[in-house]
């Protein structure tokens, strides 16, 4: 095995760990009764949610699926 190949997938296993734990960390996205009605909800949390810490967590969550998918492109690449 190459040296290459053990750090992509090192890199691999803590970008799965840290996946799991970030998803753990959000909370629920419950709609409550308000969506059955067709009510939005246009409060200062709702517009500002991406500043949030809930809005943070989201991002951080995106930008890990990108590297997980990236490495494990790159795991593939050689066993083809």
């Amino acid at each position: 095995m190459s040296t290459f190949k053990i750090v992509i997938m090192i890199f691999f296993v803590i970008v799965s760990v840290a996946i799991s734990v970030i998803v753990l960390m959000q909370q629920g996205k419950d709609a409550g009764l308000g969506s059955l009605s067709g009510q939005t909800s246009d409060t200062y949390w709702a517009r500002n949610k991406g500043r949030s810490k809930e809005g943070m967590l989201a991002k951080i969550t995106a930008v890990l699926v990108v590297l997980f998918f990236v490495c494990a492109a790159l795991l593939n690449v050689g066993s083809i």
